[in-house]
């Protein structure tokens, strides 16, 4: 919690306030059906699948690397559950949802690791290596599905994204769990410690006896199964899956919501705290865009325009500027004290 209040949070309370002026009753929350409603659990509803993606992100950057290929297993692990689901015998069975998680789950770990084998074991670039899935991977989405979007009705399957525990809704409380389950072990173990010295240095990691190439193929792994279960939760809310737009652009909000929480693209240093109030900000920025009325031709030009404000207001150039222009200005003079004032008026009258 002290380190989500050290971070930037002031673009977020901008946006919340936006969208106050303009839906007075934006910050309304109602229960109805067991389940909590309202614009900002649509927000953490809505924004649980980027916040998974970009904590899985936000480990590899650590690294000193990149993954691209997180929007593709997105659209992957949709793809494969909903297709078993469909072609199973009695589509509606839990079995069978749970058969198609696992598989989809499965697969994610495969895809991971191979992600990991390339930047690793080959030592290819890492935004090179998980381009090939980026591409491909979409492919063997649209594959599986035989390019058409498969529709299921499997009550287990959507519960993932339409069920509530306590009136929370279940992907609120399973990318919370995930957060808090990574902070604890990056921060409580020395798991944070050797994925900052892997980033900062990975030559003098190895030589300290770290096991570097292990990391990175665990931290490769780890951001596919959140873009898994990611998927799961944007094919459960829909009921479908469609390899075409399932996480469509997905990598790159993820990127620019670990960048936003802080998070060096150099490697190295990281933030989990920074990242959940990254991703969250990008949603916001999202329904911010929709409730203002934004055509959705320019809705991108103008994301892209509100991002680049954000990083140019934490940039350490920029901030050191307007701090030198601040000490540059002259300091107001302060007002005259009564006996000041009467002392020189005093001595105009004498003159």
């Amino acid at each position: 919690m002290r380190e989500l209040l050290r971070k930037p949070i002031w673009p977020l309370v901008a946006l919340l306030l936006l969208n106050l002026a303009v839906t007075p009753s934006f910050f309304a929350v109602r229960v109805q059906d067991g389940r909590l409603y309202g614009s900002l659990i649509d927000i953490l509803h809505n924004g649980a699948p980027l916040a998974l993606t970009a904590l899985g992100m936000t480990l590899v950057i650590a690294t000193r690397g990149i993954d691209l290929s997180v929007g593709a297993v997105v659209a992957i692990a949709g793809a494969v559950t909903c297709t078993w689901i469909a072609g199973s015998p009695d589509p509606a069975s839990p079995g069978a949802a749970l058969a198609g998680i696992g598989l989809a789950l499965g697969l994610a770990v495969a895809l991971g690791a191979w992600n990991g084998f390339l930047v690793a074991g080959l030592g290819i670039q890492p935004i090179i290596a998980t381009l090939v899935l980026m591409t491909a991977g979409r492919g063997l989405a649209q594959l599986v599905t035989d390019g058409q979007i498969v529709t299921v009705n499997n009550p287990t399957f959507s519960g993932i994204s339409g069920s509530a525990l306590l009136t929370v809704p279940v992907t609120v409380l399973v990318a919370a769990a995930v957060y808090a389950a990574v902070a604890l072990v990056t921060r409580r173990t020395a798991l944070g410690t050797l994925v900052e010295a892997v980033g900062i240095n990975p030559e003098a990691s190895r030589l300290a006896g770290v096991r570097s190439r292990g990391i990175v193929w665990t931290v490769y792994v780890f951001a596919a199964l959140c873009a898994a279960v990611a998927g799961l939760m944007v094919s459960a809310n829909v009921h479908a899956a469609d390899a075409n737009n399932a996480g469509l652009w997905l990598e790159l909000d993820a990127i620019l919501a670990v960048v936003i929480g802080g998070t060096s693209l150099a490697g190295g240093r990281y933030s989990i705290a920074g990242t959940l109030l990254g991703a969250l900000t990008i949603q916001t920025l999202t329904t911010t865009i929709y409730s203002v009325g934004i055509p959705p031709e320019v809705s991108l030009v103008f994301k892209a325009v509100v991002v680049i404000l954000v990083f140019l207001a934490q940039a350490p150039k920029v901030r050191a500027l307007l701090a030198r222009r601040r000490r540059a200005a002259p300091p107001p003079t302060p007002p005259a004290s009564p006996v000041e004032a009467a002392a020189a008026e005093t001595t105009g009258s004498s003159r």
